[in-house]
């Protein structure tokens, strides 16, 4: 009665999912289960009812277990994410939800705490540990002045940052967001193993038929169908794609779902940006050009500054290059007030009093008609592929800025290594001139250079690179948010976690280093490798306890445990992801 009970309690419930499942017109793997329980009630074989329900039951525990093992990397960031912050309000110090956080406010992290907005250094120097963003285990030291990131851990002394976004627009949340999204999805290897199973189901039941014509024994068909049960299929696919996810968010690589994993694993054509994800993305400034000739007219070292004052607030990597050229020449800089940011234009706002606006050359002047010096600078920018941000004070276009950006040191190496991994075909996509698209393409050892792409052009290169196997595509701008989305798996390169690149990507790469990417793929092959394997283990091993059950060696009850040691076996073949 004990054993019968026990089956009973494990039987009703999944049998009312199977009926469920069944009328949505999708057949589960657990079927087989509920027809094992139910011939061992009926066939009076009750211990082997009971224990079938108790290693079932015990299957799911494992599998829980596993899973939240195969999680961990994912949820440590989201235990790190702060919830509070200390605001300076006058003398005192208050603690206010992170919600009410807002630019220009100045905070007090203490020494341990989580940054919890993206911001500047003020006062003194801040020392940083950076590794959950940037993968480097030494601390870093910011200058007063410096920009740091939400998510980053005050490995110093107690320091006093001023905000330059909201919570919501740091860093961190964004990259929270991403995790969350990882978490919740669920692997697509779990409906291939779906699909084994619809073919394992009618072979189990012709096995357990012609048991019981040819030798008359009930128990022989409960034996078979016991053995059945297909726990790896439904246990050991699923952990082995979240491992891989972990293992791959433990190098700083987000993956948002195990279906992007599977494919990064089959990649056959590379596609791959170039500013910012072939090249550093950083530029540096190389000359500070002036303009005006009237009365108004400023020093190239004041325009300068008053241009990186403004972009003390812009997340644009050509700010950052301004910025940090300004602190490079001891320039004080003053924080902006009243600023108002265009993507794709420029930022505008007031420094120290003087209207201040830095961006395109139309943009700055509102449309007026160039000098001719900033028309033929312009041109020649646009000629070479170079960065020319412009500066207007006071309604007077004051200077331009030019940049170069460098091609990233390991790129070589990451596509050699990445077409010895079994990329085919890797094409470069870009926007630039393409005299220089293809003098980079020829340094980095692409196979194609696509020149002067507009975002729809890339959208276009996406599709037709699809039809020739399974596509990657590498990106970090806003511009290849289009492609990134069309490709069979989008890949954003850095930290910038709430740009639309990021929310657009299925990979991102937090730490901003293109050799990640290596590392990404090697740990989608192996963990998609090993998820086939517990599959194909699984089935072959559950196959080969039927033959045994179906010849009469093997009874209901020893069915059970053989069953259920296979399953141990395959979701502990799964972990190996893990490492």
């Amino acid at each position: 009665m004990l054993w019968g009970a026990t089956t009973l309690l494990c039987l009703l419930p999944l049998a009312f999912t199977v009926v469920r499942e069944l009328s949505r017109g999708r057949t589960g793997v657990d079927l087989i289960a509920v027809l094992a329980m139910a011939g061992a009630l009926l066939g009076g074989e009750q211990l082997a009812g009971a224990v079938v329900a108790v290693m079932l039951a015990g299957g799911q525990v494992l599998e829980r277990h596993a899973a939240g093992r195969a999680r961990g990397e994912l949820t440590h960031l989201l235990s790190r994410a702060p919830r509070v912050a200390h605001r300076r309000d006058g003398e005192r110090l208050v603690e206010v939800p992170l919600g009410e956080v807002a630019p220009g406010d100045v905070l007090l992290v203490r020494a341990g705490d989580v940054l919890p907005v993206d911001g500047l250094v003020e006062g003194d120097a801040a020392v940083l540990d950076e590794s959950a963003l940037t993968g480097e285990a030494r601390p870093a030291e910011r200058r007063a002045g410096e920009r740091v990131r939400s998510g980053t851990v005050n490995a110093g002394p107690a320091f006093e940052l001023r905000a330059t976004a909201t919570a919501e627009a740091s860093t961190y949340a964004g990259i929270v967001r991403l995790v969350e999204q990882a978490a919740s999805e669920k692997a697509p290897l779990v409906r291939l193993a779906d699909r084994y199973a619809i073919g394992f189901l009618p072979f189990t039941l012709a096995v357990a038929a012609l048991a019981w014509v040819l030798s008359h024994d009930s128990r022989r068909a409960i034996a078979v169908l016991v053995v059945a049960t297909p726990c790896p299929l439904i246990l050991a696919a699923p952990i082995a794609i979240v491992a891989g996810i972990s293992r791959a968010a433990r190098s700083g690589v987000i993956v948002k779902a195990g279906g992007a994993l599977e494919a990064l694993a089959r990649g056959e054509v590379l596609l791959l940006d170039k500013t910012g994800t072939v090249t550093e993305g950083t530029p540096r400034l190389t000359e500070v050009v002036t303009f005006a000739a009237t009365p108004a007219a400023i020093s190239a070292q004041e325009a300068l500054r008053l241009a990186a004052s403004l972009d003390l607030v812009s997340p644009h990597p050509l700010a950052e290059a301004l910025v940090g050229a300004a602190r490079a020449r001891g320039l004080r800089l003053a924080f902006p007030r009243d600023t108002r940011e265009e993507p794709g234009e420029g930022i505008a706002g007031e420094v120290e009093g003087r209207r201040v606006r830095v961006g395109k050359a139309d943009w700055v002047t509102a449309g007026a008609a160039l000098p001719p010096a900033a028309a033929a600078l312009r041109a020649e920018s646009r000629r070479t592929g170079s960065s020319a941000p412009f500066v207007a004070v006071d309604g007077i276009l004051a200077a331009a800025f030019l940049l170069e950006d460098s091609i990233r040191g390991d790129a070589a190496a990451t596509l050699r290594a990445l077409r010895a991994d079994g990329f085919r075909e890797i094409l470069l996509l870009t926007g630039d001139q393409a005299e220089l698209a293809a003098e980079v393409g020829r340094t980095i050892g692409v196979d194609q250079v696509l020149a002067e792409q507009s975002p729809a052009a890339k959208v276009e290169a996406v599709h037709a690179a699809r039809r020739r196997g399974v596509t990657v595509m590498v990106g970090d701008g806003i511009n290849d948010a289009p492609a990134l989305a069309a490709a069979d798996v989008g890949v954003a390169m850095g930290a910038r976690g709430a740009s639309a690149s990021s929310e657009a990507a299925d990979v991102v790469i937090v730490p901003d280093r293109l050799g990640l990417l290596v590392d990404a793929h090697g740990a989608a092959r192996r963990s998609r490798r090993i998820a086939v394997q517990s599959i194909v283990a699984g089935m072959l091993l559950s196959g080969a306890g039927m033959l045994l059950a179906a010849a009469g060696w093997l009874v209901p009850v020893a069915g059970a445990v053989v069953q259920e040691a296979i399953d141990l076996l395959v979701i502990l073949n799964a972990l190996r992801a893990l490492r």
